[in-house]
């Protein structure tokens, strides 16, 4: 028995949760938001930082920046550098303003689809246009096509590319040989990689990720990585998050880039979460990935014999499912729909994550056992009914 408790059931209705504001027969598994309260060490620094009373202007100090570094070399086998941290608000505003900051209008930006659809409106928003290098999907499992990339990368509009790593929606931890050669094609044709890697620290116990930037030297000349404890610790509503640049003139533009937005300020609470995250929470964050990974399992044993029809694609990081339902014959963005109407159950369809998502869905399963196991009843019961 661990020490802490994912059993317990907290009722986030009427809390204002954007999951959650649903429908009384409603079952949100969508949004990449945990239903756990987050670590009981975190709760305590936030409750310390309101018994002060005063919530003036806030700056981040030496604690913030060695808690990151600390992190980054104990848990990740990485030495990130103080002078590459800086602080922003959050993963997708730090990737909007440095799309502003590192192209012009009409640009291209590249990106591995079917992938975390807020990417597109970071591109889309800032003028620019998504150029896909979709993942090659064959016998379940997803790989990168990487004569398809080379061909984007080489086309002069583009010099930009965002990697998800480890990747959402498809739970890929991408390997080190991958990850170099992303980047000697990068640095070949002048291309910056900005690597989301805000789930990095989801991972299936006894595995680990890789930074991006930790490979070579080309991949850390080329990168610019967004990290944060945010996903990881379930404080996602905090808006906490950092960007580490190695490059000098990349990390010039970068930090112009967030302060001209006005994204680079944290709030009262920002830092001190990060913080008590990174200090105190690796007990939790231990026993979460366990609970996490059964969950995981729990769905991909359940589909396998309740409901063949459906392919639970395997992976290794995150707490996203991604399921094949290419068999029913029926597009994702209609059977979610027809899911959420006949059962209450709501996924994300995969349309949302490029055109190659049209046959799968999104499924959350970052919740109770108990939760899951009515999920996966909803589920069966849905496909059923398509299926008559």
């Amino acid at each position: 028995m661990g020490k802490y408790n994912f059993d317990a059931i907290v009722n986030r209705r009427g809390t204002d949760s954007m999951k959650w504001d649903v429908a009384e027969n409603e079952l949100p598994m969508w949004v990449a938001d945990m239903d756990f309260q987050t670590a009981p060490e975190i709760i305590e620094a936030l409750q310390k930082r309101v018994a002060e009373g005063v919530f003036g202007y806030t700056d981040v100090n030496d604690d913030w920046y060695e808690a990151y570094i600390n992190w980054w070399k104990n848990r990740h086998g990485f030495e990130i550098d103080r002078q590459w941290l800086m602080f922003c608000t959050g993963v997708i505003p730090a990737i909007s303003s440095i799309v502003r900051k590192l192209t012009t209008p009409n640009e291209k930006v590249i990106i591995q689809t079917p992938v975390y659809n807020i990417f597109f409106n970071s591109i889309i928003n800032n003028g620019c246009r998504p150029l896909e290098n979709p993942l090659h999907y064959e016998d379940g499992i997803f790989k990168m096509d990487f004569e398809d990339l080379e061909e984007k990368m080489s086309d002069p509009q583009a010099s930009l590319m965002i990697l998800c790593n480890p990747h959402n929606p498809v739970g890929k931890i991408w390997s080190r040989e991958d990850l170099a050669k992303v980047g000697e094609l990068a640095a070949k044709y002048g291309v910056t990689v900005i690597s989301d890697e805000i789930h990095c620290d989801l991972v299936e116990p006894g595995k680990e990720y890789v930074p991006f930037a930790s490979v070579s030297d080309t991949c850390k000349d080329v990168s610019i990585t967004c990290i944060a404890p945010t996903k990881t610790f379930s404080i996602p509503g905090i808006q906490t998050a950092a960007i580490f640049v190695p490059n000098r003139f990349l990390r010039h533009k970068v930090w112009r880039g967030i302060n001209t937005d006005e994204v680079a300020e944290p709030n009262v609470f920002a830092a001190h979460a990060a913080v008590a995250a990174f200090n105190h929470g690796g007990q939790w964050l231990d026993e979460l990935r366990e609970y996490l990974f059964e969950n995981r399992r729990r769905v991909e044993a359940f589909v396998d014999e309740n409901i063949p029809e459906l392919h639970v694609v395997r992976g290794d990081a995150t707490y996203l499912l991604w399921i094949d339902v290419s068999a029913t014959g029926v597009p994702s963005n209609v059977l979610a729909a027809k899911l959420r109407k006949d059962t209450g159950l709501y996924l994300s369809a995969g349309t949302a994550y490029g055109d190659c998502g049209k046959d799968f869905l999104r499924m959350n399963v970052a919740c109770t056992k108990a939760t899951l196991e009515d999920g996966l009843e909803r589920l069966k019961t849905g496909i059923e009914i398509i299926s008559i």
